[in-house]
């Protein structure tokens, strides 16, 4: 880099009007030498709430799901791809390993359909059409009010926590693709958040 510079300089030559081209020439290769930021990839959790409602306990979420190219490629070529949010209610024993007093999970298949130009979210029996990608990834990482505990499975004056992961699921994945995974197919994020 260094005897780029130099070369580059003493082919400017002398003089004010090579003064400038001097000054413009270092500040670009300085701009060129900085890194340019990459795209962020994969998931950014802004919410993560847990709230009381009618004696059981509720858990709502927001995340900012980016996908790798090589996952929106598969995508578009009509791979569906399964993402899966997963919470469980722990109890605090210090005599023992922490008590699973609640789990519940939920996966989304999000799929791309090629003649209609659509994407499609599928929940159990139920499903929704989008017509573009970051509508429907906006969706998919979105629960409001998901019960994970029912009346009665929290006692009072005991101390609780919840982990919540949310994740793409690659073992939903078609056998061959599931042979050569790199770690751009590896989105997910986990938190543990203590109940008060």
């Amino acid at each position: 880099m260094r005897r780029l510079l130099h070369q580059l300089l003493q082919r400017i030559g002398h003089g004010p009007p090579a003064v400038v081209l001097r000054w413009l020439a270092l500040c670009l290769l300085v701009v060129l030498a900085v890194p340019a930021p990459a795209l962020a990839q994969g998931v950014e959790l802004v919410q993560l709430q847990l709230r009381r409602a009618d004696g059981a306990l509720a858990l709502d979420y927001n995340a900012r799901l980016t996908l790798t190219p090589q996952i929106e490629e598969a995508l578009q070529r009509g791979v569906p791809m399964y993402f899966t949010a997963q919470a469980q209610l722990l109890r605090h024993r210090w005599y023992w390993r922490d008590e699973r007093v609640a789990r519940i999970s939920r996966s989304w298949r999000l799929s791309y359909q090629p003649l209609t130009a659509s994407w499609r979210i599928s929940l159990g029996g139920l499903s929704q059409v989008f017509t573009t990608l970051s509508e429907a990834l906006a969706q998919l990482s979105r629960v409001s009010g998901w019960r994970i505990a029912e009346p009665g499975q929290i006692e009072a004056g005991e101390r609780y926590v919840v982990e919540f992961s949310f994740q793409l699921d690659n073992s939903q994945l078609p056998r061959p693709m599931q042979i050569d995974l790199g770690g751009d197919w590896k989105l997910g994020i986990e938190r543990s958040v203590k109940l008060e």
